[in-house]
């Protein structure tokens, strides 16, 4: 889904949908108190949002991974596998899987360290502590509550925070934002915060870890260059303006909602669009992996790595979980 508009601030729409909203939250909060968690051997690292999508949380675990990998800890990635059929446990293989399968962010997570899909996450968990995991980095699930997080972390786009702060489908949140900021050891910003943000960690009592997305070694060979661009993640105009700051000219930008699984259709007009432009063709690589495979290799691609402000406040939080990295 795309985000509407008028999830990003208070209006006529949002207050006259808000009693849904307080039901969805109502529901969350009780699902979570009546769930029994289960508690696995390693300890558990959950990177998760409030927001219904684009927040940052893939670059946030992918940056830990990297961290965990070069101190000599063996980390592993759970996810649920959205957009994909496999139920899972299963260790997810480049060379077999694909997006139809495991969900496009768990063929990003498996490039960097083993990756597991589990609908049912300790049943991922397990499986994850048998083949030498150390440490188990959740891509998502902050609102599940079947496995017990030694470590949640809250990813927040710093321009856009919560939005409204008003729960699905009034806003963007999937439960009301000081009910999640309550169960978070820490709050993650990227980019500059534009929102507050560094108030509400205040106010929960929470550390707030500044970081901001660095693009990729290509962004070099984009600067000058005319680029169509196209985006199917939660905010398609963060890599728009990635581009814009690697110095490439856009000729057109085109956003699809997140998730968008792409048909050949689709990628031969934007083709045609960038060869009548003399342009490139250049989408993320979260959105590559759902291409149709013969056409991947005429699009360009703008990768983002997560740069922390000050990386030595993860110190502290990995030792509160025993882990020395």
């Amino acid at each position: 889904m795309r985000a509407p508009d008028f999830w990003r601030r208070d209006n006529a729409v949002s207050r006259l949908l808000s009693p849904l909203g307080s039901v969805y939250g109502w529901v969350v909060r009780h699902r979570l108190e009546r769930a029994e968690e289960y508690r696995p051997a390693i300890p558990v690292i959950c990177v998760g949002n409030i927001v219904a999508g684009g927040a940052g949380k893939t670059p946030v675990g992918i940056a830990l991974a990297r961290r965990l990998i070069t101190a000599g800890v063996k980390p592993h990635f759970l996810t649920r596998g959205y957009g994909g059929t496999e139920v899972g446990p299963r260790a997810v293989d480049l060379d077999r899987h694909d997006f139809a399968r495991v969900g496009d962010e768990a063929l990003l997570l498996a490039r960097e360290a083993p990756t597991w899909v589990a609908r049912w996450r300790p049943d991922g968990a397990v499986a994850a502590a048998e083949m030498g995991a150390e440490v188990i980095i959740m891509d998502d699930g902050f609102q599940n509550g079947s496995i017990a997080k030694d470590l949640s972390l809250v990813v927040v786009d710093g321009s856009y925070g919560f939005g409204n702060g008003r729960t699905m489908p009034a806003g963007p949140c999937r439960e009301p934002p000081d009910q999640g900021l309550a169960r978070a050891d820490a709050m993650v910003v990227i980019g500059k915060d534009r929102r507050g943000l560094a108030e509400l960690a205040r106010a929960h009592d929470i550390p707030l870890l500044a970081a901001r997305l660095v693009p990729g070694a290509e962004g070099a060979e984009l600067k000058g260059r005319k680029v169509v661009a196209f985006a199917g993640i939660g905010r398609p105009e963060k890599f728009f303006a990635s581009l814009k700051q690697c110095g490439a000219r856009l000729t057109a930008d085109h956003s699809f909602p997140d998730h968008h699984p792409f048909a050949r259709a689709d990628i031969e007009a934007l083709l045609a669009e960038a060869e009548s432009n003399e342009a490139l063709l250049v989408t993320t690589a979260k959105d590559r992996v759902r291409l149709p495979a013969d056409l991947r290799a005429r699009v360009s691609v703008l990768s983002v790595s997560l740069d922390w402000e000050d990386p030595s406040l993860l110190t502290p939080l990995f030792d509160r979980i025993g882990v020395r990295a």
